[in-house]
């Protein structure tokens, strides 16, 4: 059934609202460039106004300043620019913390849970306690992924078995959930450290400034297990690879274990010291591999009962749907997720289920569709194959029926499918007024409603611009 509001492929491709919503762009940063990275870095960064065409946000020092910029600038923009397509740089202001915030700065507080799991606390971040959601019972394993999910088993079991224990693989493919896992799994009879990169290397900076490097060093070698996020982060800086390396060490000569994640090999580890690597290599290495195809069916229909568990009202996708999705998203598991969440959120704003075509433009991001390859050109092209008409004969003045309709036709999708402007496609319509360019897109909006067939036609033509296909839908 095709939707009866004919603005909602408009909608779809232009997600964007008047003045800038900072709630969307941090929730978009937070699944973008992870919870960790949002924690310790993007959270502290508040919208201050948008003037013309950049963005002033200020954050409350120099040092995180320089960080995000150097690291996280264009990432940030990009995201932005999801929401206002006409910004196209951003300014930081420096706005300090007020006085209680500073002199706690200056103090490196250590505190453990009832759970008995670590975590510090200061002005600038907080330490996430393990998340009882991620636990070895909800991981779903396949050949992609059993020997790390067995090797994060054993470490559970027999603590120092393998140590320490490497887990390497993509973005998305589960390494975080795997250490979380093991930390859930130890954190009852012992004393738990889960810690990103970023976080053990912005805590040692800091910790420098405030002459606290006592407290630090007591605080990261009086555990149990310690847990270490996306390892290639920590990079550079030989001052704290020398402390992190006698740290781990201390660890190991306490019988400690040790487990760490990283997007590659240790051997492939940039910029970190060899004895480093290879302290890394010298315990279990394993690694994650892309989830293949029966993986992808059943992480979709595992994440479908969850979200039925949650809801009241239960949504049951189609299985072409299902199958669209397993086939075409084969890069993570977290974009797997994040796709099946998009299309649940789209059924309940829109009290229906997505069609093919809709599927598509939902996920055109996630499918690797760069808006900058549909141009008016080939929008042109395909569709004066489809009615069967020149190119010549579409851009003509004539107004005869069976060139107007191909022509509307190739104005509407032009409008939906790229970010151009009506003057600009009006100029790649033989400079037709932008005038003629409403009228178009409100006659073929008009006639999706009334005409089943008309209906049927975009759809197609949209699936061949968008993804080279014939598809029927």
């Amino acid at each position: 059934m095709l939707m009866k509001n004919s603005n909602t492929n408009k909608d779809l491709n232009n997600l964007k609202s008047e003045n800038l919503d900072w709630k969307l762009v941090q929730e978009q940063m937070k699944n973008k460039l992870g919870l960790d990275i949002y924690e310790s870095w993007l959270k502290k960064i508040d919208f201050v106004e948008e003037i013309n065409n950049y963005v002033l946000l200020s954050v409350p020092t120099r040092f995180i300043r320089d960080w995000i910029t150097s690291r996280y600038l264009d990432q940030i923009l990009n995201i932005i620019k999801n929401f206002k397509k006409d910004i196209i740089r951003i300014e930081f202001k420096i706005i300090e913390q007020k006085v209680t915030q500073i002199k706690n700065e200056k103090h490196f507080k250590i505190l453990e849970t009832n759970e008995n799991v670590s975590f510090i606390k200061d002005s600038f971040l907080q330490y996430n306690r393990i998340d009882p959601n991620k636990k070895f019972q909800n991981f779903i394993t396949g050949p992609s992924n059993k020997l790390a999910y067995e090797a994060s088993i054993k470490v559970s079991e027999n603590i120092a078995h393998y140590n320490p224990l490497y887990i390497y693989g993509g973005v998305g493919m589960g390494k975080t959930h795997l250490l979380n896992s093991i930390g859930y799994q130890l954190k009852k009879d012992n004393k738990v450290m889960f810690i990103s990169a970023e976080r053990f290397m912005y805590q040692f900076v800091k910790s420098i400034k405030s002459n606290d490097m006592v407290k630090f060093k007591e605080y990261f070698r009086n555990t149990d297990i310690l847990l270490i996020d996306d390892i290639q982060f920590m990079n550079g800086k030989e001052a704290m690879q020398e402390e992190f390396f006698h740290t781990f060490n201390a660890l190991l000569d306490k019988g400690s274990q040790i487990i760490i994640s990283a997007d590659r090999a240790p051997n492939k580890l940039s910029r970190i010291q060899e004895r480093i690597k290879s302290r890394f290599a010298g315990g279990l290495v394993v690694d994650i591999q892309k989830p293949d195809h029966n993986l992808r069916k059943q992480i979709i229909e595992k994440k479908i009962q969850e979200l039925n568990v949650l809801h009241s009202d239960q949504l049951e996708l189609p299985q072409e749907i299902k199958d669209f999705i397993s086939l075409e998203i084969t890069t993570s598991i977290r974009e797997i997720v994040g796709a099946i969440n998009r299309i649940i959120s789209f059924s309940k704003i829109y009290k229906k289920i997505p069609n093919l075509a809709e599927t598509k433009v939902i996920l055109k991001d996630l499918l690797n569709i760069n808006e900058n390859k549909v141009t008016i050109d080939l929008i042109q092209t395909i569709v004066c194959k489809f009615f069967k008409i020149s190119k010549n004969e579409m851009l003509s003045s004539r107004r005869s029926r069976y060139l107007v309709r191909p022509r509307q036709t190739a104005i509407y999708l032009t409008k939906i499918l790229t970010s151009k402007s009506l003057p600009e496609i009006g100029r790649d319509f033989s400079n037709r007024d932008h005038t003629t360019i409403i009228h178009s897109v409100k006659t073929i909006e008009k006639l999706k409603e009334k005409d089943q067939d008309m209906a049927d036609n975009i759809n197609k033509l949209k699936n061949q611009i968008l993804y080279n296909k014939e598809d029927e839908i």
